[in-house]
């Protein structure tokens, strides 16, 4: 008896390469545990009303290891019989929900999107069932983007729980930092405010932004690479030039968790 699928049916706007700057930073920096993995199975849950994410999944994580095979999961059974037609080899897409419907423990769940349509007091819970099911060097990213993939903030999780917390953006549509803070994710999104760590975060990367004007005739690159510097004073980055020159910067989750 299959399990009934757990989680709730939510809008499936899809774009095509709307998570090109997730998967940038997935095959970058997950890339040698899925090349050291048995069997590195990615899964895209909640892909959506169409497939591309999953196809777009596939192809820029084959590039860090061509073993990688990915598994769309829908809870929507209509969108999984919408997709099964662009299946192929190393491409299934099956019917489930946060249980994870997969004989075996994925090196990778990706869930995008999915979480900004329930309640801040579910993520717990979430998050802790699908750490649950990845393999022991697995990773869960999850986290939100606009509709053309412009703006971009996701956790990053490990079976033990949240790591990180990585902001990437187009860098030549930024007016400034705190512009990210309408993608943060369901976790953080309404902790925005004065007191929490998150809102004094974006509060010193703003600054940062604006005391590096000067650097604006050199372009946004080099702009948002001294603001970036200027900031890792302050705060645990995780990364370094190679990652900001994309126009990223990821931070420890210990430094942007909640205030209880």
């Amino acid at each position: 008896m299959h399990q009934r699928p757990i989680g709730t049916a939510t809008r499936g706007t899809t774009n095509p390469n709307r998570l090109r700057r997730m998967d940038r930073w997935i095959a970058a920096t997950h890339g040698p545990a899925l090349r050291r993995s048995d069997s590195p199975v990615a899964v895209d849950l909640g892909y959506g009303a169409a497939p591309w994410t999953a196809v777009e999944l596939l192809e820029r994580l084959r590039a860090a290891e061509p073993r990688t095979a990915v598994v769309g999961v829908e809870i929507d059974p209509e969108r999984v019989a919408a997709a099964r037609p662009y299946a192929r080899e190393g491409l299934t897409f099956v019917h489930g929900g946060f249980e994870i419907p997969l004989a075996g423990r994925p090196a990778l769940i990706r869930a995008a999107n999915v979480l900004r349509q329930y309640d801040e007091g579910e993520v717990a819970a979430v998050w802790q069932r699908l750490c649950a099911r990845l393999a022991p060097d697995g990773l869960l990213v999850e986290g939100t983007c606009d509709e053309i993939g412009r703006r971009h903030v996701w956790v990053a999780l490990g079976p033990e729980g949240p790591r990180t917390v990585t902001f990437a953006t187009r860098l030549g549509s930024l007016e400034r930092p705190s512009d990210l803070a309408e993608r943060l994710p369901k976790a953080l999104i309404h902790r925005n405010v004065p007191g929490e760590p998150v809102h004094a975060f974006l509060r010193d990367l703003d600054r940062a932004w604006a005391s590096a004007s000067p650097y604006t005739s050199l372009g946004a690159r080099q702009r948002w690479i001294a603001a970036v510097r200027a900031v890792s004073a302050d705060w645990p980055l995780t990364d370094g030039v190679r990652r900001w020159r994309q126009g990223e910067i990821t931070v420890r989750w210990s430094a942007l968790r909640p205030e209880a």
